[in-house]
């Protein structure tokens, strides 16, 4: 069966969540650093992460994409001249969520979502070590 599946609704209706997201996202490349409850960090994470794609191609379509989610034309900036440039050779994986505990005031459980900052190089790629294997004959 395929129940709860879908989207995590994190107790807001569509409009609000969207618009949830979008500020959480802007801030998250503002900031590059976000702390909120986990339940926003893991919806955030896919968001953010779709948006990081777009900003790997600088192209006019997905400019006009990401500025749905993105109304700040300095953070936009911000996306596709460094943080798309500098995840070009990475395949996916641009965030981190850093689970911190429990929240003082409700004991909402909280993470730190942040933007990945090692760079990945294609020599840094690990490899298989090379057996040598014996021919039985």
């Amino acid at each position: 069966m395929n129940h709860q599946n879908g989207v995590k609704k994190i107790g807001k209706d569509s409009r609000h969540r969207i618009a949830l997201l979008k500020g959480l996202a802007t801030s998250l490349f503002r900031h590059e650093h976000v702390v909120t409850t986990t339940a926003k960090g893991k919806s955030l994470k896919s968001f953010a992460e779709s948006l990081i794609e777009r900003g790997k191609v600088d192209t006019l379509h997905n400019r006009r994409m990401a500025y749905r989610a993105i109304r700040d034309t300095a953070v936009l900036k911000k996306l596709f001249e460094n943080i798309g440039k500098r995840y070009q050779n990475r395949k996916g994986g641009y965030t981190r969520l850093l689970h911190l505990g429990m929240r003082k005031g409700d004991g909402g459980e909280t993470c730190r979502i942040e933007l990945v900052e090692e760079l990945l190089s294609p020599d840094a790629a690990p490899k298989a070590p090379e057996t040598k294997g014996t021919a039985a004959g």
